[in-house]
């Protein structure tokens, strides 16, 4: 059985410690949307998985606590600021898992 988020409100992700991000729910349309640029960016098939992963974090992460400049401050959330985050492998690897892993597995439970 499939258990339903009916909310569908924004929620926290705890990336690695003291790193955290805000995030929209991944729908279809979120999703879609960021393989669609994946697609269109990057022709090695092994680069578009970085690509989709750094896409998504863009549309997704809306606000994050524990991300600083080299200054020390905190930095507000742009789309250079994500792309510079997913660059750092531990960062990427905790987003795919925690953000992308359970639509995954919804699609692996459907097909199954």
């Amino acid at each position: 059985m499939i258990t339903l988020n009916l909310k569908r409100e924004n929620f926290w992700l705890d990336l690695i410690s003291g790193v955290r991000v805000h995030v929209r729910p991944a729908s279809t349309a979120l999703v879609m949307a960021a393989r669609v640029e994946a697609l269109k960016a990057e022709a090695e098939p092994a680069l578009r998985s970085t690509a989709l992963i750094k896409r998504l974090a863009q549309l997704a992460i809306v606000e994050w606590d524990g991300v600083g400049g080299e200054d020390g401050k905190p930095l507000p959330v742009t789309p250079e600021g994500v792309l510079a985050l997913m660059d750092l492998w531990p960062i990427a690897e905790a987003f795919e898992r925690l953000y992308l892993g359970p639509a995954l597995f919804l699609e692996q439970e459907k097909n199954g």
